[in-house]
Order: structure tokens, then sequence, then C-alpha cells
């Protein structure tokens, strides 16, 4: 039995991508996934399900491509089965202990036996400092014994995980997880951080319906917010569900774990590997050169030749999906390295009528292309985003005025509510 809404705000200018999307949404979407894979010729299989069912009820469709169905279109008896929004894969217990195993033996047995461990974020080991462990949900870390950190300690985690990258990023072969190094300036180790890996379901359907349109996305959000573990899910689905050539661009292989097998977790898409972190604009290019994709996904874009391999891709008509260095909208249009991503900035001089008309002075700013992306998702917390047609947003943020945006958000049962047409102003910071 599906809710009903008092308005249908869904559209597309595509009438048979609209039929198509429509007949989903209103479906009940139930999926469940099995994986296995091998770790020392030992077979571990592992799964997770997901099931949610979206309503566009009345099917009046008007309003921008991919901006919101209302925020009571959700139906209430499977997402009530959705109410465990972070349903991690079921051999994650294993997962952790290949992490745990890199660290000095009582940390490994403390870390064992943490009621806890379950919503560990990462382990810090820095030389001459008490080990700690930070948690989701809380604020600081917890210290994990009173002695120090040896460099005997520090060397044995480092002859644990090999050799790092020009990055200074390691990963442990066949998971999610990533230690990346502090450095003196003799090149020496003297500070690790073991962040955790998870694959994680339950995040796609906060866009499952923008997915539809094939649009080039581009996230944005502070450091821990969960953008990679984002990417990771649509990978999954673009290449499983929608049945898409998906390529990963993975620069760091934390997309898809570390090791020359991708981790289960990203489906069918397949992984070109970066050699080095300088030359991930030249491996965006041959993937769509050499390996004929659909959709391309990257993370991290960084520099003023990632930004124009992301326009040249989109000039392709290849999706794309990618993560930028910044919080909001306006500190991408701010950045001048990033600022082509959402179509860049230039300053016009007008004549005395046309300003005149306008009521602005002469010189004013304006958008100086189209954007490379068509959406920008702002990630403010895990569970509240806050989406732009970013073509709009920045032609009104330049006129010094608050776009309408939307927001996509969990209530406290973890349902997906849409909130449409809300000023950019009154958004949760």
């Amino acid at each position: 039995m599906m809710s009903h809404c008092h308005s249908s705000l869904w559209v597309n200018p595509n009438p048979v991508a609209v039929a198509g999307v429509t007949s989903l949404m209103l479906l009940n979407l139930k999926n469940k996934l099995y994986y296995k894979k091998k770790k020392n010729n030992i077979s571990y299989s592992y799964s997770y399900s997901y099931s949610y069912s979206l309503s566009l009820c009345c099917v009046g469709l008007r309003a921008p491509m991919g901006f919101g169905y209302s925020s009571s279109c959700l139906d209430d008896q499977h997402q009530q089965q959705q109410q465990q929004h972070d349903v991690v894969v079921q051999d994650d217990e294993d997962d952790l202990r290949s992490l745990l195993q890199i660290l000095p033996h009582d940390l490994h047995e403390n870390l064992l036996n943490e009621p806890k461990r379950a919503r560990l974020l990462e382990v810090i080991l820095d030389l001459g400092r008490m080990p700690e462990a930070r948690y989701h949900g809380e604020l600081g870390g917890q210290y994990l014994r009173r002695t120090v950190v040896s460099l005997k300690e520090l060397e044995h985690a480092q002859n644990a995980v090999g050799d790092f990258g020009g990055d200074n990023r390691a990963g442990i072969e066949g998971t999610l997880h990533r230690i990346s190094a502090i450095k003196s300036r003799k090149g020496l180790i003297v500070g690790l951080t073991c962040r955790v890996g998870r694959a994680i379901s339950g995040q796609i359907d906060m866009l499952y319906d923008m997915l539809q349109y094939e649009k080039s996305i581009l996230f944005v959000g502070r450091p821990g917010v969960g953008k990679t573990t984002v990417l990771r899910e649509i990978a999954r689905v673009l290449s499983d569900e929608f049945h898409k050539r998906v390529v990963i661009i993975d620069t760091s292989n934390e997309i898809g774990g570390d090791g020359n097998i991708p981790h289960a977790a990203i489906g069918g898409a397949r992984r070109m590997q970066v050699t080095e972190p300088s030359m991930q604009h030249k491996v965006m290019i041959e993937a769509v050169e050499n390996h004929m994709p659909e959709a391309i996904i990257v993370d991290e874009i960084g520099t003023a030749a990632e930004a124009l391999a992301c326009r040249s891709i989109a000039q392709r008509g290849v999706m794309l999906i990618a993560t930028a260095h910044g919080q909001q909208l306006e500190n991408i249009l701010k950045n001048p390295t990033l600022s082509d991503l959402v179509g860049g900035v230039e300053t016009v001089t007008l004549g005395d009528g046309e300003a005149k008309a306008r009521r602005s002075q002469k010189t004013i700013l304006e958008r100086q292309a189209p954007p490379t992306f068509e959406f920008l998702i702002e990630m403010r917390q895990r569970h509240y985003w806050v989406t732009h047609q970013t073509e709009k947003s920045v032609d009104i943020l330049l006129r010094g005025k608050s776009p309408q945006v939307e927001v996509r958000r969990r209530d406290k049962k973890f349902k997906v509510v849409i909130e449409r047409s809300k000023s950019y102003d009154e958004c949760e910071a």
C-alpha cells in the first residue's frame, strides 16, 4: 500500500525517461546482494540487503529535472524495514581483524574486545604519544593504553602494510581500510592514521531517483562525512542495476580497496588504479578513450588538470560522478582551480542601459560556461544533503541572492524525507 501526497514535483524533459522512472519508483524495491571473495585460500561470503519504496504519487510532472517528490511520498511500510540505515556487510569482523593485525598486540586484543568496535572510525599511532581510538558519533578520542607508541611498533606496522604511495597512503589487500603516514623531514614514519573502511549499504536511496537522469553529479563535504562510501555504492548500483559500463578512477584505492582485485562492494564496475596522484587526470582521459565507459567515478578532484579532464569527459556525453575539495557550492565557486566544475566565473562590464535595466552596478560577475556537473550535492552531514541544480544556483548566487534548493535528509526513524524549494539560507549548517 503506497502513501499519497498532495503534489507531484518530479520532472524530466524526456517523456520516455519519465515513464520508465515512474514505473520503477512505484515498485517496492527490494534487493539482496551476495558477494564472495577468497582470502588465504579460504572463501568468505558476505551479504547485505536493503529495501525501500518511493512513490511518485500524482504523476502530473513539472519542476526541473531531478527535483523532488514531496516529503510525504515515501512508502511507510517498506521504509520501516530501512531503519537499519547503515547496514554493514556480514564479514566486517574479518575485515576489521585484518586491520587490527598491524597494530601492537596489546592494542589488537583491546580493540577486539571493545564493545564499540562496530563504530570504530580510526586508530592513531604517533611516535612518543599514547595510541588513540576514535569512534563514529563521539567527539575526541579514547586512549588505548598509558604507554606511548615506540619507533619499533611503528616499524612493525609499516612492515605489515608494505610500501606507501606518493600520497603517503597504503591499504590492506582485499579490504577497504586505509593507512596514512606522517613522515619526518628525513622521510622517517613518525605517525600512522589507520582508518577503518566498511562497505555500507543504505545510502543509495538518498539519490536513487537522480541516477535515472544519467546526469553528472558532484559531491562536496567535509572529510569523514561519507562521500567515498556513496561513490562506492553508486558504482555498484549503476553497474549491477542500471547495467551500465562503469569505470572507477581509484587513485588511492579507497573506492575499490587495495590489491589487484577490487573489493566486491563496487559490484560489476571496473577499476583503474593510478600509479601517482599527479597522473589522475591522464588516467581519466585514458579511461574514456580506451574502455568506452558510460559512467566514470572519481574521488577527490583537486587540480586544474583534473577539472579540465572532467569537462572533457562530460563533453563526450559520459556520466561523471565525483567528489571535490570543499564543503559548499560557494567554496567551489571561489576556488579558481575548481570553479570550472560549476561553470567558472568571469567579470562582465555592462552598458549604462543594461545596468539600469538590471538595477545593478556596471561591473558584475557572471557564469562563464555551462557547468560540468548538472547537479551538486552538499553533504552537510551523513544524513543531511543539500541538492543544487548547479546552473541555476550559481547564477542566483552570483547575483547575491539565495537559490531554491532541495534538502534530502533522514528523519528520526531513518526514513528519507525530501524537502523541495527550500531557501538555501534556511538549510542547516
